[in-house]
């Protein structure tokens, strides 16, 4: 595989980037069906096709030239855009469909070519069939294009593409001066034939002629100066294409009736100052289009197996490889060249051809969504020199171009997704060290993550009351010892809040404390994402544990607000660590924290099929709090199937008030919690709640228990003494949250 996608002996400038593409601008759908059209929808529509054409056109011209300017492009043109920007996944699965496109293209120039040959049928001297014939003329003027493209490369196609496209103005020149066929001709904007196709048919049929612009991106690699030449010459094809089409529809209806051009496709060789220039200027058309397509395909190809896309290493390697002395691409070039036999062999290409368009069309919406999102992210890396492009032009183009596949043919617009999907699964399974879709979306999801914080801040400065969700917090040394608190934390915050998991380092911030933290931070990355956790994950240096939780709780939090719940966890064989939440009870109470301590036992979590929240006379606070916990918690999928069950204790003169208290609570909150499962248990006088809590709850996968600061003080062993059940999470909230 070659070092580099350039042409070490490249030389071409802005006018091999304009002659490519405005050899397939002004093609062959210009000379055989813009007769068609007129006839079909009229001038106004017409019109209007080329004006729709060119809202997708000229954006995605202007976000090439942009894109073109801030990065240095190399080979494979409109690919090795994408795939720089959209990662080489997603641009893999677009430029594999780009490089079909292209090498199908080859042959449907061909193809129309053969129909420049319908003025010299009747000079044949002997009895032949017009498709063999024509078919014969394609199939040698395939053969002559192959030895020029192998043996010669892009200098000589260019030289001959020079000459072709001199034609090609001259063509259009004679059509231009030529007269009406009716002297008498009136010009209408709406005349149309009978029984005349669709507007979005019909576009679908000409929209191969606005598919140009992106030709000459191909020669990227071939150029002395990117930067310089793709924007001059794109930009340039473009508009002149532009004028040219609005000049030709005018000079048409005014012309000829809508019945002539519905019934002669060569309908311009009969206005024409002289008429044989038409199927000249139209063989002249395919020829270079022809010529474009079959120079552009194999350099795609070439950076497609340059950047190892496809699943074959040795495969990437061949169609990678180019010409010692200018890197051709002579293995891509015989690819292109037997696709293009083979639907030239078959000769009729009409349901490729509207695939060839959706998958261009997808191509330009690529495009001009890069340079939106560019735009959109602010990255300070993204610097064009091209300073004419704005983000509506190409939030424009992009949102038109998707509409319009759709528009054209649904059928084929999904048909053509569903491949780029297909491709784009293909390539990541077996590339998956290969940038996808978060590369995509980085720069974007980081400014939404910007502009929602500042709204909710600003939002919320005037907030008195709110339904509760948690602004969660969890701050552990054990992170790699017991996975409880990292577990608990992503099940509170999984749908309903945010979670913040801070790993704390003790010791003074230096390079080497900077750098085990950066570590830690990986590890615990990679230990979030293969649990699927929608937390934020960070690390904390610090002299100690009480200095690194006085900073955490004035962090603002990641959702733009402050947090309001903070986790500790400690293992009940050791419960060494509960003392960093005790000791610094003062700092919760005094920012207004509520407080969630969760006991870790040998047991863990158990099969997740039983929550178990006990609430006694002290929990006049902590009731609501612990049972919304429950609630959030049994949301979360690995406990989809738990039931919540209430245990409560109160003397047996309060049991029928606080019973109605609770199943009002529970009907009026909409919990799923059936009557059923709450239990009213008086104590009996020798008889503690937690020895109760132990005798009914041995068996549950989590349990809940409310606490005070005022209880834990006078004996910290309420939130250690439980023997061999299971896990246990202790609640105190700083003030009564309202279940609505």
């Amino acid at each position: 595989m070659q070092k580099s996608l350039t042409n070490p002996n490249a030389g071409f400038g802005t006018l091999a980037v304009f002659m490519t593409a405005i050899s397939t601008i002004l093609g062959a759908i210009l000379f055989l069906r813009f007769g068609y059209a007129l006839a079909n929808v009229g001038l106004g529509g017409l019109l209007g096709i080329i004006v729709i054409g060119h809202i997708v056109t000229i954006p995605t011209a202007l976000a090439v030239a942009e894109i073109a300017t801030n990065q240095r492009v190399q080979g494979g043109g409109a690919y090795y855009i994408i795939s720089r920007s959209f990662g080489l996944n997603i641009g893999g699965a677009i430029g594999f469909a780009l490089f079909m496109s292209q090498a199908v293209s080859v042959a449907f120039y061909i193809i129309a070519f053969g129909e420049a040959f319908d003025p010299l049928l009747q000079y044949i001297p002997w009895d032949v069939n017009p498709a063999n014939a024509k078919r014969i003329a394609t199939l040698i003027l395939m053969t002559i294009l192959s030895v020029i493209v192998i043996f010669r490369g892009a200098n000589i196609g260019m030289k001959a593409l020079y000459g072709v496209v001199a034609l090609l103005f001259v063509s259009i020149a004679f059509l231009l001066m030529g007269k009406p066929l009716d002297e008498n001709m009136t010009l209408s904007l709406n005349e149309t034939v009978t029984d005349h196709d669709g507007f979005f048919y019909v576009f679908t049929i000409i929209f191969p002629a606005f598919t140009g612009m992106a030709a000459g991106l191909g020669l990227s690699g071939d150029l002395k100066d990117p930067k310089k030449s793709i924007p001059r010459g794109t930009l340039l094809a473009t508009f002149v294409g532009m004028i040219i089409y609005v000049a030709v529809a005018f000079k048409l209806a005014a012309s000829a009736s809508v019945e002539e051009m519905a019934s002669d496709q060569l309908i311009m060789s009969k206005i024409a100052i002289w008429g044989p220039i038409i199927p000249i200027g139209l063989a002249a058309a395919c020829l270079s289009s022809a010529i474009g397509s079959l120079l552009v395909a194999p350099r795609t190809l070439q950076a497609i197996g340059y950047d190892a896309i496809l699943p074959i290493n040795n495969f990437n390697s061949w169609i990678a490889k180019g010409r010692k002395e200018d890197n051709e691409p002579i293995n891509g070039s015989l690819i292109t060249i037997g696709i293009a036999y083979f639907f030239i062999i078959i000769g009729d290409v009409d349901f490729v051809a509207q695939i060839i368009s959706m998958f261009f069309m997808a191509t330009y919406g690529a495009v001009c969504l890069i340079s939106f999102l560019e735009h959109f992210a602010s990255d300070p890396s993204y610097r064009p020199t091209f300073k004419y492009n704005r983000w509506i032009f190409s939030l424009v183009g992009a949102l038109l171009s998707f509409w319009l596949m759709f528009k054209m043919n649904w059928g084929y617009a999904a048909l053509s997704a569903l491949i780029m999907g297909i491709t784009y699964h293909l390539i990541t399974i077996s590339r998956p060290e290969k940038q996808g879709l978060e590369k995509l979306f980085k720069g974007v999801v980081f400014q939404l993550s910007r502009q929602i914080q500042i709204f909710v801040q600003r939002a919320n400065k005037d907030e008195q009351t709110g339904h509760w969700r948690p602004f969660a917090i969890c701050v552990s040394e054990d992170s790699f010892k017991r996975q409880s608190a990292f577990d608990m934390l992503r099940w509170i915050c999984y749908k309903h809040g945010f979670g913040t998991y801070i790993h704390f380092l003790k010791g003074f911030l230096d390079r080497e404390s900077h750098r085990e933290s950066q570590k830690v931070l990986s590890r615990l990355i990679n230990q979030s994402e293969g649990s699927k956790s929608r937390l934020y994950i960070d690390t904390i240096i610090s002299p100690s544990y009480t200095s690194a939780i006085a900073q955490v709780i004035q962090l603002s939090g990641i959702s733009g607000k402050g947090n309001n719940l903070i986790l500790f966890e400690f293992s009940r064989n050791n419960p060494e660590s509960l003392t960093y939440a005790l000791d610094n009870y003062q700092l919760f109470e005094a920012t207004g924290f509520d407080v969630c301590v969760l006991n870790s036992s040998y047991k863990g979590f158990g099969y997740r099929k039983e929550i178990h929240v006990w609430i006694t006379a002290n929990d006049f606070r902590n009731a609501n709090l612990m049972i919304l916990l429950a609630y959030i918690i049994s949301g979360h999928p690995e406990w989809r199937n738990a039931v919540i069950k209430i245990n409560a204790t109160f003397p047996e003169s309060q049991v029928e008030r606080q019973r109605a208290r609770l199943l009002e609570l529970i009907l009026g909150g909409r919990l799923p919690i059936s009557p059923g499962n709450v239990n009213f248990l008086p104590l009996g006088e020798d008889q503690t709640t937690q020895s109760a809590i132990i005798k009914h709850s041995s068996d549950a996968d989590l349990t809940v228990v409310g606490f005070t600061p005022k209880q834990v003080k006078e004996d910290k062993n309420i939130l250690i003494d439980y023997g061999d059940m299971g896990n246990m999470l202790f609640v105190n909230t700083f003030i009564k949250k309202d279940i609505e």
